[in-house]
C-alpha cells in the first residue's frame, strides 16, 4: 500500500461519527420517503447524516441530479442536462419543507451551465415559494457563480432571502486543478463581492475545503481574500474523498489547526467562522448563528422545542464549532424517470 493511499484510507478518530437514528432522523427520512424525496447525503454515504438528521437540519438540491461542471472533488454525477428543468420543483419545495416544519433551509444547486440564466430564476422562484408558504422562514440561497453574470445575480437577490453563499471551494493555487475549468478562484471572489454590494444588508456566506493539497499559509490566504470581499460567514471543513475516481486526500487537519484558523478568520472581522474537521458549507452552527441574529427580527418569538436551526437554547456562543460534528443532509428531488 503506498503512503498516498494510508493518507486517503486511514481516518483519524475524530472523523468518526455515531450510526444515524433517533426521532428526529426518523421522522425526516419518513418525510422524505413519504414526498418520493431522495437524498443526495444517502447516495453518497455521507458520515454526517444521522447527526445532521438528527438536529433536522436540510439542504435542499435544485435543478435536477446532473451538474454541467466536473469538479475532482464532487460526487454529483456530471453531464448535459440538455435545458430540462421541472417547473414543479418550486412549488414542491415548498410543500415539502412546510411539512418538514423548519426555521431555515439552505437551498443548494447542480451548476446549470446549459441554461442560459444558469438556473437564476428557478433559484429566485423556489424562494419566493417558500417565503409565500412561511414568511418567517429563513432562507440560505448556496449557488453558483452564474458566470459572473450580475443580472443572474440580481434576480436570487430580488427574492430576498436571508444569506447568498458561494462557494471558493478551495484555495487559488488549487482551482485549476480541483475545479471545473470554468469556475475561477477570482470569478468567486467577484461573484461574492458583487452580491454583498448589491445587497449590503444581507448575509454573504462562502466555504472552504481543505486536507487536499493546500498550504496552511493558503488557508490564511484564502480567508483574507473571501473577507476583502465582504463574505460574513464562513466554514472549513475537512476534504473527504467521495471514490477511488475523485483528489486525493493529501492529509487530515488536526482539530487545533481548524481551531487556530476560526481564531484568525474571527481576527480577520468575520462575522462568524464554522471551522473543524467534519464541518460542511452547510453546517448548523453557523445557520445557528444566522438563525439567532435574523430569526428573533423576523419572528418575534422562539423557535418551538427541537428546530433545527437554534442549538443549546438558542445561543450560538454555546456551540463549540470545531467539535460539532453535523454537515449538510442534502434534499434531491429526482425526476421520474430517474426513480
Amino acid at each position: 500500500m503506498t503512503a498516498r493511499s494510508e493518507i486517503s484510507d486511514r481516518k483519524p478518530p475524530w472523523l468518526k461519527v455515531k450510526a444515524p437514528g433517533g426521532e428526529s432522523y426518523a421522522h425526516i427520512k419518513k418525510t422524505l420517503r413519504t414526498l418520493n424525496l431522495n437524498t443526495v447525503c444517502e447516495e453518497a454515504r455521507c458520515p454526517n447524516v444521522g447527526e445532521c438528521w438528527g438536529q433536522g437540519t436540510a439542504t435542499v438540491m435544485l435543478l435536477g441530479d446532473t451538474c454541467t461542471r466536473g469538479c475532482r472533488f464532487c460526487a454529483v454525477t456530471s453531464g448535459n442536462p440538455r435545458g430540462a428543468v421541472d417547473a414543479r420543483e418550486p412549488e414542491h419545495v415548498a410543500r415539502a419543507i412546510t411539512d418538514l416544519g423548519l426555521r431555515y433551509v439552505v437551498l443548494t444547486m447542480v451548476d446549470r451551465d446549459d441554461l442560459l440564466d444558469g438556473g437564476a430564476a428557478h433559484v429566485a422562484e423556489t424562494v419566493s415559494k417558500l417565503k409565500t408558504y412561511q414568511p418567517d422562514l429563513l432562507v440560505e440561497t448556496l449557488v453558483g457563480d452564474m458566470g459572473g453574470r450580475e443580472n443572474d445575480i440580481d434576480a436570487i437577490l430580488a427574492a430576498k432571502s436571508d444569506v447568498y453563499a458561494h462557494n471558493i471551494e478551495v484555495t487559488r493555487r488549487l482551482t485549476t486543478s480541483i475545479r471545473d475549468r470554468r469556475c475561477g478562484y477570482d470569478l468567486s471572489l467577484e461573484t461574492l463581492r458583487y452580491a454583498k454590494s448589491a445587497a449590503p444588508e444581507r448575509f454573504v456566506k462562502s466555504s472552504v475545503m481543505v486536507g487536499i493539497g493546500e498550504t496552511d499559509d493558503e488557508v490564511l490566504e484564502t480567508l483574507r481574500d473571501l473577507r476583502g470581499v465582504g463574505v460574513d460567514v464562513v466554514t472549513i471543513g475537512q476534504y473527504l474523498r467521495p471514490s477511488p475516481k475523485h483528489a486525493p486526500v493529501a492529509r487530515y487537519v488536526e482539530p487545533d489547526t481548524f481551531d487556530s484558523w476560526r481564531d484568525a478568520g474571527a481576527d480577520m472581522g468575520f462575522r462568524y467562522v464554522a471551522s473543524g474537521p467534519l464541518v460542511r458549507s452547510s453546517y448548523h452552527a453557523a445557520e445557528a448563528f444566522v438563525a439567532a441574529e435574523l430569526g428573533g427580527a423576523k419572528a418575534g418569538a422562539h423557535p418551538p422545542s427541537g428546530d433545527a436551526t437554534f442549538l443549546a437554547g438558542g445561543d450560538p456562543s454555546a456551540i463549540e464549532p470545531a467539535s460539532d460534528l453535523i454537515s449538510e443532509a442534502s434534499l434531491l428531488r429526482r425526476p421520474r424517470s430517474a426513480r
